[in-house]
């Protein structure tokens, strides 16, 4: 069961001593280190970090913002180390993972980080709305696939699967699922 520390400064003038002397009395075992921005999400200590602890070790950071660009980031990350058994120790906010309290806190944080989301959907649809009414929404231009008949029988054929006709068409699997789901519903009223 190590004691893994992770710290991150944003830039090569920045100083990471305020952070270690803030972790060292917690007997780190091993430190991961980097100098890159909060923003980038090319984070190469924080990848090796995470592909080093095990089961059982705890991850100790000076503070959130070390560790997350956002809220979500945040969230994503914490869970992954909980599905592992791993335990995040926050100096700064005074968050330990492996007590009540601590998940108590993580569960508030991403309840917050919901309920942001939700508002900033329904400010979207709102927007959205009065744009139609005022006639300066189109919505997405609709995928045309010309002959999409030849590409269709392929598909049920079975000479090619779903996942690589999408990707041959140049779409996502859902636009190829409504594009089927069209073709189908042409050919069932001809």
């Amino acid at each position: 069961m190590a004691r893994v520390a992770y710290i991150r400064v944003s830039t090569a003038e920045q100083n990471e001593a305020r952070q270690i002397e803030a972790l060292e009395k917690y007997g780190i075992e091993k430190w991961f280190e980097e100098k890159v921005s909060g923003k980038s999400a090319d984070r190469p200590e924080l990848q090796k970090m995470l592909e080093y602890v095990r089961e059982g070790d705890t991850v100790y950071i000076h503070d959130f913002s070390r560790l997350a660009r956002s809220t979500k980031d945040l969230l994503e990350i914490v869970e992954g180390l909980e599905r592992r058994s791993i335990t995040l120790v926050s100096n700064k906010e005074n968050i330990d993972t492996s007590t009540a309290t601590g998940k108590l806190m993580l569960t508030m944080i991403g309840a917050i980080a919901e309920f942001e989301r939700q508002n900033l959907l329904e400010r979207q649809r709102e927007g959205i709305a009065i744009a139609k009414r005022e006639g300066r929404y189109k919505g997405r231009k609709a995928v045309e696939i010309p002959d999409f008949g030849k590409y269709y029988d392929r598909y049920m054929r079975r000479e090619i699967s779903k996942a690589k006709l999408a990707e041959e068409l140049k779409v996502s699997r859902p636009t190829l699922d409504k594009l089927i789901k069209e073709y189908r519903e042409e050919e069932t009223v001809r």
